[in-house]
């Protein structure tokens, strides 16, 4: 019984933590799609400054990366200079809620978190 039910987890192409979870379960995607969740629309720039620590080219791989899975959207306007900005999709929007359940547990045990890693660590 016990590893039927651990089957699931061998089964590469199916299992979902591999497939889904791994394409944003990066240092910078969730954080992206929490910025953009708080707004209608971004420019590159604008996220680019609100997330300092991020270089430009990871910023580009993670947006890339979330267009492609349908959790971002990415409109250019055909201007001089081009102008493109990016907002949340829906199938994003329904992700924001798991993630800031998420967010909120984090905080919630943060203290304690670093505790254990302080007593780990010595």
């Amino acid at each position: 019984m016990m590893e039927d039910n651990l089957k699931k987890f061998s089964i590469t192409e199916k299992c979902p933590v591999r497939n889904v979870l791994d394409r944003f379960g990066d240092k910078w995607s969730i954080l992206v799609l929490m910025v953009l969740g708080e707004v209608d629309k971004m420019r590159f720039n604008a996220i680019h400054k609100t997330i300092v620590d991020i270089s430009q080219k990871m910023l580009t791989v993670t947006l890339r990366s979330l267009e492609a899975d349908g959790l971002v959207k990415r409109t250019i306007y055909p201007e001089v200079p081009p102008r493109v900005e990016y907002e949340i999709t829906e199938r994003g929007k329904s992700l924001l809620t798991h993630i800031n359940n998420l967010a909120a547990w984090a905080k919630e045990n943060m203290t304690d978190i670093t505790e254990s890693r302080e007593k780990f660590n010595s």
